[in-house]
């Protein structure tokens, strides 16, 4: 049952692209998509195959919304150069940042991370998530990169350590992480669904009232 709130969290799918993991994970991506869904909150990812590809399937059949961020700078070059899907995404946001660009942004555009499996550039979105101080949630068991941020986190110590959970269960994993984005947006939260009201300035200096 969907979860409503004034504020939905984007929350990214990070997974491999290709490789073994996700013959092995596709269904774990599948239920992470469909659980960020059912809690109400909106999927994002790299808009791309693999892993986030079956994240996002997961969340659209659970009624859910997708949002994808491409590599691309335009759906020409998203289909034809980069070879990538359309189905499944409400939006595509066509960067034209490549793929490390794209990473960096697609992390900032979302309020928290999920990593199931992966590669080399999962192991980018974990760490730059972590810089950015946004919540990570590691699905154990998912093979891949996942499975070895446990033992990295020991090695390297890296900041913001307390924010990220672990789980092997995709339907606990998005619990432990709404959990922690409730807790971080509770007075945002709580003014939205009062219908508290929120000024703002426009461009041309008109004052509006939100709420």
């Amino acid at each position: 049952m969907t979860k409503e709130k004034s504020y939905k969290y984007s929350i990214c799918i990070s997974g491999a692209a290709a490789g073994e993991t996700v013959v092995q994970d596709a269904e774990l991506a599948q239920r992470l998509g469909a659980a960020i869904a059912r809690a109400g909150h909106i999927v994002t990812s790299g808009a791309t195959v693999g892993l986030p590809f079956y994240g996002a399937k997961g969340a659209k059949e659970a009624g859910g919304m997708s949002i994808g961020f491409s590599p691309a700078n335009t759906v020409r070059e998203h289909l034809r150069k980069y070879r990538l899907p359309y189905e499944y995404f409400d939006f595509i946001n066509y960067t034209g940042m490549a793929y490390v660009g794209r990473d960096l942004y697609l992390v900032q555009s979302s309020d928290a991370v999920v990593q199931v499996g992966g590669r080399m550039g999962s192991l980018h979105e974990f760490t730059s998530a972590l810089e950015a101080r946004k919540p990570v949630g590691v699905l154990l068991g998912s093979h891949g990169a996942a499975d070895l941020i446990p033992q990295l986190m020991e090695i390297l110590e890296p900041p913001a350590h307390a924010l990220v959970v672990y789980d092997d269960s995709p339907e606990r994993l998005v619990e432990k992480i709404v959990a922690i984005l409730d807790k971080e947006y509770e007075d945002i939260q709580k003014a939205m669904m009062a219908g508290k009201e929120h000024w703002y300035l426009d461009k041309i200096g008109i004052t509006h009232r939100a709420g």
